[in-house]
């Protein structure tokens, strides 16, 4: 009766409001009245072992009060309205005041009203908003010589006010969506149908929204409260969750996840189809699907990520086509369609790899490592072929040193990690022995994992090439090399993720009365990494001794641009020795070369113009609406892109850049810096253990 009442109360806040729908536009026949959403009781028993477990045996230990309320509330309300586009202000301020310090209680107790109240709100006004933009795609006409501009970074700015200024705001995004399309050629019936299709697509997503949708939602919205790594998955949820950590499923090879209305690239997969073709990146939006090279690209903006999945997946050897708003535009330029041939994850091309490039009079060793991989079922039959990252490093370190390299750098670029244990077998190919990272469980308890092999297989000049990309067992193995000493980092900073998570399975007690209903699992955050020196990796990630940009947006990308990740901390030091292979002094002496080096490089120079370049766009708050500016700047970012960034117009090609690897050839020029530079001798400082800072 409790949840019903509350449920109604919600309901009745907003109803009898006059219609959304004003100016020329009509107002659609009148929608079938909605359905509310409620909690299965199932969902409602899974949602009290999520707040026991993230209670008891999550890495934060969290009070559960007001504060907690207000913080998942905003969580929640921010994942359903990132762009302050579905709700208005007043509606915002009668939501905290009815939920903002109940969730906490709800929590406790394992009961999701505020969730599915708030949810089916939600679902009311994205209706309104998509028959609103429908019709007004019928109709509308557009003066694209008129300065005017949408915000799209809207996180200070407050709701709208009322609902003209909501209207205001669905026109300017309906212009932008049209300016897109008139920009890449189309027609203004082509467009009119085009838009028409997509709303009346998402409208009809919208009737289908189940009671599973708004528990995933809203159950997000309380784990990430906690940290930004533990989620909730539904049974349907982790099936999908297997069939990416198998990686034996044929498809295109990325792991994707929801952000508010987007499916968003969170991984792409070594050795998978879209690495091989170097089109997709992490953090792209898919916002349409096309099968073959003819078949019509179906929009999936607003649809839940299974079904998105559904229609990449397919037959090895047969071509999907994907419509993309690239991370690299930061949202700003316009779509793109890459096509991909669906495969098997091979894992040879997922594989560390070498090249030799000649510097300065110097052979300089390239090992690309695209993640720490370990065929875990080989090395449990003790097959001597199986896998395995330091397998494959320490037979191309051997060729390397037959070959008489004078230096070697290791590209860990895009490396979002892997396999901890081959982080540190891959490290002791560079140190004789001793700790390499330090972990901390939930319970308080601390663990350090060694290299015990006082072999080294490769003694000389080491560079580590990083990006913001470069996570997880990358940045224990850079921050190893970094803390013992033994070379030098460059790039730019990591992206800062030094927790472990666990898969914790939701199952009741054994019952009598058969089979239960499956409630899903749980992805809990239980550890934290340290570097030996004592230093987390989390949030701050692993800064590098000489800094060089690349085209990601690092104000996008990276553990500390979650609300809700983990603090940056220290433990004590471990034990170890430290070379002075790479001493501060020797640093700053490569510094000053490298500085020399790229003012007197034009190239370089013209690559740093286009970083500032595309940084500036994206700070911008605004899109420009009027056409003449806005191909001015779009026309800037392909420029750029078509520079630096791999493409390709045949499915059946390489992508291929037009400019250098520029960053690659620095790291290589540094490298033989190194080479000639290097002080000779085995000067050690002993690191000991300290207490808890």
């Amino acid at each position: 009766m409790y949840r019903k009442l509350l449920t109604l109360l919600i309901v009745s806040l907003f109803a009898g409001v006059v219609p959304l729908f004003a100016n020329n536009v009509q107002t659609p026949v009148s929608p079938a009245k909605q359905v509310l959403l409620k909690p299965t009781h199932a969902q409602e028993e899974a949602a009290r072992y999520v707040s026991q477990y993230l209670l008891e045996n999550h890495y934060r230990k969290v009070a559960v009060g007001d504060s907690l309320s207000q913080e998942i509330f905003n969580r929640y309300i921010d994942n359903l309205d990132g762009s302050k586009s579905y709700f208005m202000a007043g509606e915002v301020s009668r939501l905290r005041e009815l939920y903002g310090n109940r969730i906490d209680d709800e929590f406790l107790s394992g009961r999701a009203t505020a969730g599915f109240a708030i949810y089916n709100l939600f679902l009311k006004r994205a209706n309104e908003k998509m028959r609103y933009l429908k019709a007004a795609a019928d109709t509308v006409q557009f003066d694209f010589r008129t300065p005017e501009s949408l915000v799209v970074k809207r996180d200070a700015d407050a709701w709208p006010a009322d609902r003209k200024e909501l209207l205001a705001y669905w026109r300017k995004e309906l212009k932008y969506k049209w300016l897109n399309l008139r920009y890449s050629g189309e027609s203004p019936k082509t467009i009119r149908e085009t838009l028409a299709k997509s709303y009346a697509s998402r409208l009809s997503l919208l009737k289908k929204q189940s009671a599973e949708d708004a528990f995933r939602v809203y159950s997000n919205a309380l784990t990430t409260s906690f940290d930004p790594h533990t989620d909730y998955l539904s049974p349907s949820d982790y099936e999908n969750f297997q069939i990416d950590m198998s990686r034996s499923l044929e498809g295109i090879g990325a792991k994707l996840q929801s952000e508010t209305e987007y499916t968003v690239v969170n991984e792409v997969i070594p050795g998978g189809p879209a690495f091989r073709a170097g089109l997709l990146k992490k953090g792209d939006k898919i916002i349409g699907v096309g099968q073959g090279k003819t078949e019509e690209i179906v929009d999936v903006v607003g649809w839940r990520i299974n079904d998105v999945v559904k229609l990449i997946r397919g037959p090895k050897g047969t071509l999907v086509r994907l419509k993309i708003l690239p991370a690299s535009q930061a949202g700003r330029g316009p779509s793109k369609i890459i096509p991909i041939q669906r495969d098997k994850v091979n894992l040879e091309e997922q594989a560390a790899h070498k090249e030799i490039i000649r510097q300065s009079g110097r052979r300089i060793g390239v090992i690309t490592i695209p993640s720490f991989y370990l065929d875990f079922e080989g090395q449990k039959r003790n097959n001597g072929a199986y896998n395995s990252t330091s397998r494959d490093v320490s037979r191309i370190l051997g060729e390397l040193n037959a070959a008489d390299v004078d230096g070697i750098v290791i590209d860990l670029r895009d490396n979002g990690g892997g396999s901890l244990e081959e982080a540190v077998n891959v490290t002791g190919l560079f140190i004789p022995s001793g700790p390499v990272v330090q972990v901390s469980s939930s319970s308080g308890g601390k663990g350090v994992l060694r290299d015990e092999d006082r072999q080294v297989a490769y003694t000389g000049p080491l560079t580590v090439l990083v990006n913001r990309y470069s996570a997880s067992a990358s940045e224990i193995f850079a921050a190893a090399i970094q803390d013992y000493g033994r070379g030098v980092i460059v790039g730019e900073r990591t992206f800062g993720k030094g927790t472990v998570q666990s898969i914790i399975r939701l199952e009741r007690p054994y019952s009598l009365f058969g089979k239960q209903p499956e409630l899903g699992q749980l992805k809990l955050t239980i550890a934290k990494f340290y570097r030996i020196s004592g230093e987390s990796t989390q949030h701050k990630g692993v800064v590098p001794d000489i800094f060089m940009p690349s085209l990601i947006d690092n104000s996008a990308i990276g553990e500390d641009t979650y609300t809700s990740s983990l603090p940056w901390s220290t433990v004590s030091r471990s034990f170890y020795s430290q070379s002075l292979e790479v001493s501060q002094p020797l640093i700053n002496q490569l510094r000053v070369k490298f500085q020399s080096r790229i003012l007197a490089d034009p190239a370089y120079q013209n690559y740093l113009k286009d970083v500032a370049t595309l940084n500036a766009i994206r700070k911008k708050k605004s899109i420009s609406l009027k056409e003449s500016v806005f191909r001015v700047e779009t026309e800037k970012i392909k420029q750029i892109e078509k520079l630096w960034v791999p493409e390709t117009d045949n499915e059946s090609k390489p992508p291929k850049v037009t400019g250098r690897d520029i960053v690659l050839d620095e790291a290589v020029a540094i490298t033989a810096d190194l080479a000639g530079v290097k002080p000779v001798g085995s000067e050690v400082i002993v690191n000991k253990p300290t207490q808890i800072n």
